[in-house]
């Protein structure tokens, strides 16, 4: 194994025609159809990165910023963020193009945490992340400090750490009540 890899090495894209088998009922491309192109470029990306069968981990924020038509081109770019010792962030990327006028715009980016295994499931080693640009750093540091707040919130909210009377006044200003 590498002990590092560039981004470069391990970037993948596709572009597929969006077609009406992948529409919702309100004639724009089904979110569900991008969330699982997302997922499988996300696992390309990474296990070219890992040379090893990977897994989704989790998912940080979708968020669906423009509507894709059926008939337009989208083209998905991932690459990989963040190295752990066992995972990776892949940040992906979605643009449609109208193959008409040619006009694009950006449709989703989000992160997928995926993890390396063996052949019998278990977490495996990957090769750590060559950063050659600012932009490495950038998203290395943004990827590490997700990591590190995701983190710190699943713990606050834990329902064995979890102190209501902390946040009893906070909702009451809010669309709930509260009747305990």
């Amino acid at each position: 194994m590498e002990e590092f890899k560039s981004v470069k090495e391990s970037r993948v894209s596709i572009t597929e025609l969006m077609l009406p088998s992948h529409s919702n009922f309100g004639g724009k491309v089904h979110g569900g159809h991008i969330l699982n192109l997302m997922d499988q470029i996300a696992f390309a990306c990474a296990s070219k990165h890992s040379r090893r069968y990977c897994v989704t981990a989790s998912v940080n924020r979708v968020d669906f910023l423009n509507p894709i038509d059926v008939g337009e081109l989208i083209t998905l770019r991932a690459s990989v963020n963040f190295t752990g010792r066992t995972s990776m962030v892949i940040g992906v990327r979605v643009d449609a193009e109208n193959i008409t006028t040619g006009q694009k715009k950006h449709c989703n980016s989000s992160y997928f945490t995926m993890v390396a295994k063996d052949e019998n499931g278990q977490s495996v080693p990957v090769p750590g992340l060559l950063v050659t640009d600012k932009q490495g750093v950038r998203r290395f540091a943004r990827s590490k400090y997700r990591k590190e707040s995701a983190f710190k919130r699943d713990t606050k909210f834990d329902e064995s750490n979890f102190d209501v009377e902390e946040f009893i006044e906070t909702l009451k200003s809010e669309n709930c009540k509260i009747n305990l």
